[in-house]
């Protein structure tokens, strides 16, 4: 009987653990009892069959001082996660998002295995900015999956193969989705606002945005004494949220389970939302949002620089217009957040002209009409494994 199938999956934050997670379900479908699953990722992954060496909380870092900061421990992990590589001797390696970490795991794989293919889910954002990125990426990985269609061109005038499988945060449903039993679990009044907030899924994306965020809450709360704060939180950094938050006036009730999530989503009043793919979803759930985030000092001093998008928010970046308010570092306060949350609060047609804008922008990214990125990126996967005659 021969050797089953093995993929190596690398995820370094909560985002990539979800995509990691949806492909390994994907494979195992289309492959059977033929494919195991080896790699780094995190509890979704895990979910689905990989068994991490180490937690990938501590890899999700932001910013370029953390970066440097963190260099010693990444440039360790992605050592040992090569060594893991040498160890299994995968058929093909998934490396997903996590521009900095993966592209050295990537790097270290090709000088160990340089036979084996190497498939990079999620392309750095080299429309925005650092073009540079598609020609090093074309130089050290076979193959690109990439979320957005316009992707695409940018990798293959370097020569590197590139599929374009979607987001799934554009096919998202929330048709199930059940307000009240979020209103129940909360214990808010059917009149009652509801404001969701999301701090991101990224330590420093915490750290930074969670004084501003919770002065915000502090403000909104005092001028809404009904106001009911619900903070859906990833499983990798729930403990540090509760930390983040524990001395906020009003305490938000933490949304840890993934269906409650969908419900907060769609019961929510208004959101404010830390830019990333969330704001997309928010989008879908067809909640009015505010976007803020912060980097450090330096960091934004240099990435303005070389930043060309005139907006964070992917849809507003669609819209070629501000559709969402964007908060962005010196202007990310918390009188600031409050002042844009309390329009959509206390303004129902607002709150409609906003949403309607963001569905007009959704349909321009193609929302609904992509069909199933896991999918889509596993026939890809297996394209890739069928062409170096691995399956």
């Amino acid at each position: 009987m021969s050797e089953p199938l093995c993929v190596m999956l690398v995820a370094a934050e909560a985002s990539g653990d979800n995509l990691g997670a949806a492909l390994a379900k994907a494979l195992a479908a289309r492959l059977g009892g033929s494919v195991r699953f080896v790699g780094v990722g995190g509890p979704r992954m895990a979910e689905a069959g990989v068994q991490s060496p180490f937690p990938i909380a501590e890899l999700s870092i932001l910013g370029l001082v953390e970066g440097l900061m963190a260099y010693p421990r990444v440039r360790r992990r992605a050592a040992e996660t090569a060594a893991l590589a040498v160890r299994e001797a995968p058929d093909v390696a998934v490396l997903i998002d996590s521009w900095g970490f993966t592209l050295r795991v990537a790097q270290q794989i090709r000088r160990r295995l340089p036979q084996l293919p190497l498939v990079k889910y999620v392309g750095p954002q080299v429309w925005a900015s650092r073009p540079g990125r598609a020609k090093t990426l074309a130089a050290t990985v076979d193959h690109l999956l990439t979320l957005h269609a316009f992707d695409a061109p940018y990798f293959e005038r370097e020569g590197l193969s590139t599929t374009f499988v979607g987001s799934s945060a554009l096919t998202k449903s929330f048709r199930n989705a059940d307000p009240e039993r979020l209103r129940a679990h909360i214990g808010a009044e059917a009149a009652d606002p509801i404001l969701l907030v999301l701090l991101g899924s990224r330590p420093g994306e915490i750290a930074r945005l969670s004084a501003p965020f919770g002065d915000a809450v502090r403000r909104l709360a005092a001028a809404h004494p009904a106001l009911k704060v619900a903070m859906p939180v990833a499983a990798t950094v729930a403990d540090l949220v509760r930390v983040q938050t524990a001395a906020w006036p009003l305490q938000p009730h933490l949304i840890e389970e993934e269906g409650l999530k969908d419900d907060a989503f769609v019961a929510a009043t208004a959101a404010l939302a830390c830019s990333g793919s969330v704001t997309t979803e928010l989008a879908l759930a067809g909640c009015p949002m505010v976007v803020g985030y912060r980097l450090g000092t330096l960091t934004h001093a240099i990435l303005k620089r070389l930043i060309t998008t005139r907006y964070i928010t992917l849809f507003n970046i669609a819209a070629g217009r501000e559709v969402a308010p964007e908060l962005v570092q010196d202007r990310c306060t918390g009188p600031a957040l409050a002042a844009a949350a309390a329009q959509l609060l206390d303004d129902p047609e607002r709150r409609a002209a906003q949403i309607e804008g963001q569905t007009a922008a959704l349909d321009v990214m193609g929302a609904n009409d992509i069909g199933d990125p896991a999918e889509r990126a596993a026939d890809a996967v297996i394209e890739v494994l069928k062409g170096r005659g691995r399956l």
